[in-house]
């Protein structure tokens, strides 16, 4: 695995330490052990770790300065892209945060055992608080884009900025999106195209210019039932 990823963040034009490359390979390590007892993840053969969960998390660094931000990983899941990033990044100050205890409890004690400082919550992104705390929120495969907006932009600081991971349709859900970016006091600033492999993936950057009204984020029922 650390050969692969190596090369993958080579490619990307980022350097890994030692130390950091065996950080990945441990967290890869417990996370397809615990896979086998709790549903974590799909993907388990290691040439697609490396490639499709951590290089896929690590490129977001070529994306935008997380360099010393406050960042949160909604809907995290398994820590994807957040804990990537905290390996890539380690002045990251990070929170992931997800709806389900079991697997936020498992973060937190493979983070420490790994000795990774994070903050794990197991909350609903729309009840969870500290509205415009955070530099940067970051989010993979949770729903489309105007629901991720009203889920996310409230966390972010004016000034900071939102970064989506999404498939080849960025550029279609951003159009879908735009009312709710704007609403949310989001504007639009770009959408990043980079290779893993022989697949094209993209990165949604939505800045935030104004703060996010105190009526968003709805509960989610009504989010799912209206989207923006």
């Amino acid at each position: 695995m650390k050969e692969i990823l190596r090369e993958e963040a080579r490619q990307l034009g980022l350097s890994l330490s030692e130390k950091q490359l065996t950080q990945c390979e441990r967290f890869s390590a417990a996370l397809l052990e615990k896979n086998q007892v709790m549903n974590l993840t799909a993907i388990t053969e290691t040439e697609a770790v490396a490639r499709l969960h951590f290089a896929d998390c690590l490129a977001l660094l070529t994306v935008e300065d997380f360099r010393g931000k406050r960042v949160i990983d909604v809907g995290c899941g398994a820590g994807f892209p957040g804990v990537p990033l905290k390996l890539g990044e380690p002045s990251i100050e990070l929170t992931l945060l997800d709806s389900l205890q079991k697997r936020v409890r498992w973060l937190d004690e493979a983070l420490r055992s790994l000795g990774v400082p994070a903050t794990c919550v197991a909350a609903r992104a729309e009840e969870y608080g500290h509205r415009e705390e955070f530099d940067i929120a970051v989010s993979r495969a949770v729903a489309r884009l105007n629901v991720l907006c009203e889920l996310c932009l409230p966390f972010v600081k004016v000034g900071g900025c939102f970064v989506a991971m999404k498939a080849a349709a960025a550029e279609e859900e951003l159009a879908e999106a735009k009312r709710a970016v704007s609403l949310l006091g989001g504007k639009a600033e770009r959408v990043v195209t980079y290779r893993i492999g022989e697949a094209e993936h993209c990165a949604v950057v939505i800045r935030k210019v104004r703060p996010t009204p105190p009526a968003y984020p709805r509960r989610f029922s009504k989010i799912k039932q209206s989207p923006l």
